[in-house]
């Protein structure tokens, strides 16, 4: 989740984000029945199906409010500790209240197939400069291939062997400029083989081959 504040043109972007993380929402936040007790308190919602996992929605009053205070703690940082956790849950509750938050109960709820995308994406995440087997990630989620595919797509508009091309490149990306990699080595840390299959897809995901691409982006920063 994340949170923008309104700001005049030209002035910095002030934002928040908070992540929950599946294994931990009904475990360091949520016992499973506080899910419930919100599911009864909420209005009956229609047959949930597997939604795109980014979403954008307005903010309720309540939900500003508790974000605020969580930002307002950095003024007192003795109450961190105690206060933070309390707040987030709020947060939480808040943000499971609103209109998408069938959604993120989804995530939440064991077995449900948003939980098992959410654990592919970790998987691929952890594991991105392996070779990808759908069949074996199926296994390992407990789906099956084609049910997998259909639910990834669903969720993040790229099928699983796009999802892990993406993070390679991106992470890619960052080792060439924070760790001055070139090109062919970037490439191998990432899990490419081919350097002109690297340089190729990267050029075709940012638009510039990686030493170019990685040049104008220092020059820019200047």
């Amino acid at each position: 989740m994340a949170v923008a504040s309104p700001i005049p043109p030209l002035a910095p972007v002030i934002t928040i984000t908070l992540s929950f993380i599946p294994d931990t929402l009904t475990t360091s936040f949520f016992h499973p029945d506080i899910l419930l007790d919100v599911s009864k308190t909420s209005s009956p919602s229609k047959k949930i199906t597997t939604e795109r996992g980014i979403l954008l929605n307005p903010s309720t009053s309540d939900l500003l409010k508790a974000v605020l205070r969580l930002v307002e703690l950095l003024e007192t940082p003795s109450d961190i500790e105690v206060l933070a956790p309390l707040i987030i849950k709020e947060i939480f509750y808040r943000v499971l209240q609103g209109e998408k938050g069938e959604l993120l109960k989804q995530f939440a709820v064991i077995g449900s197939y948003a939980q098992c995308i959410s654990e592919a994406i970790q998987w691929i995440k952890h594991n991105y400069s392996e070779p990808l087997i759908i069949e074996e990630l199926a296994k390992t989620v407990k789906m099956s291939p084609r049910t997998l595919h259909r639910h990834f797509k669903k969720v993040t508009a790229m099928s699983p062997l796009q999802y892990q091309k993406m993070i390679r490149l991106q992470t890619a990306r960052r080792l060439l400029l924070t760790e001055n990699l070139d090109a062919a080595n970037a490439g191998f840390r990432v899990g490419y083989e081919s350097p002109s299959q690297f340089n190729r897809e990267y050029t075709r995901l940012f638009g510039r081959p990686p030493i170019r691409d990685i040049h104008d982006l220092r020059d820019f920063s200047l």
